[in-house]
């Protein structure tokens, strides 16, 4: 378990390699930083972020992907399921399907295909998978950028719980208010969903819902379920907007290319982002 002092020092290093846009080396290996070293290290971000006036206004899930598990990690693959507080300042919501975004400070961009849930009201922590969906107030198709301070992308899963959960910025489209019926047959239809997405009209990736821990509203229940096992974490509230993970591998962006989404299975739009 890290000291008081030890976390306090990682926080602050992760903190200020955010704002300089540096690189940094992920932690020693002799540090043996375990999974709950790096979840105390991202709770005390959290509070100093919202000492310096930030607002929190949700969670991020990174690696509810299996396909991304075994491609991650420097040493042992990543194990699974993480998450990250979310920040107003990091999250945007387009005015339209088409917008511009820069990548300025952005560290070895990448673009992560995503559903977001805003929940209306508060989960109970035992919540099956029908309780949890009648908590939604709605949905939207999301783009996050993901960043890396580690150079070459290498990491353990600490690292990544400790760095942001590779969180950049979330441009959110637009949200869809949900249905009794359409929160009662969310998890199947968004399961059997796809999408595509295209970097200058040329189709490089895709996935389905389904890649997403049978779907996205299953990764929202395994993330309520490991929230409740953290004694340092509150579950998940009424109010709060959730990314739920990547339908897609994680391709790099660059400045001067416009990227694209499109859903076949739901009536979601899709998104396209010029990057600049």
């Amino acid at each position: 378990m890290l000291s008081p002092t030890q976390a306090d020092f990682y926080a602050d290093q992760l903190l200020s390699v955010r704002a300089t846009g540096l690189q940094c080396a992920p932690f020693p290996s002799g540090a043996q930083i375990s999974l709950d070293d790096a979840y105390q290290i991202a709770r005390l971000i959290e509070a100093k972020r919202i000492k310096d006036g930030e607002q929190l206004i949700g969670r991020k899930i990174a690696f509810a992907n299996h396909s991304l598990l075994k491609k991650h990690g420097r040493h042992v693959p990543v194990g699974g399921l993480i998450w990250t507080p979310l920040f107003a300042g990091t999250v945007r919501y387009m005015d339209q399907t088409f917008g511009v975004q820069s990548l300025d400070g952005a560290m070895q961009p990448r673009l992560a295909p995503e559903i977001v849930f805003k929940l209306g009201s508060t989960p109970d922590p035992d919540a099956g998978l029908d309780e949890l969906s009648d908590c939604l107030e709605w949905m939207a198709h999301a783009l996050e950028i993901v960043v890396c301070p580690f150079p070459d992308w290498q990491f353990e899963t600490a690292d990544a719980i400790a760095a942001f959960g590779m969180h950049g910025a979330l441009l959110i489209g637009e949200p869809h208010q949900l249905s009794s019926t359409a929160r009662h047959n969310l998890g199947s239809i968004l399961a059997n969903t796809s999408v595509s997405l295209s970097c200058d009209s040329t189709l490089l990736s895709a996935g389905f819902g389904s890649d997403v821990l049978e779907s996205p509203l299953h990764a929202l229940w395994h993330l309520q379920q490991l929230l409740k096992h953290q004694p340092g974490s509150t579950t998940l509230q009424a109010g709060e907007i959730i990314s739920t993970g990547t339908w897609t591998d994680l391709p790099s962006i660059h400045a001067g290319q416009t990227w694209s989404t499109a859903f076949s299975g739901a009536s979601l739009a899709g998104l396209s982002i010029r990057f600049t």
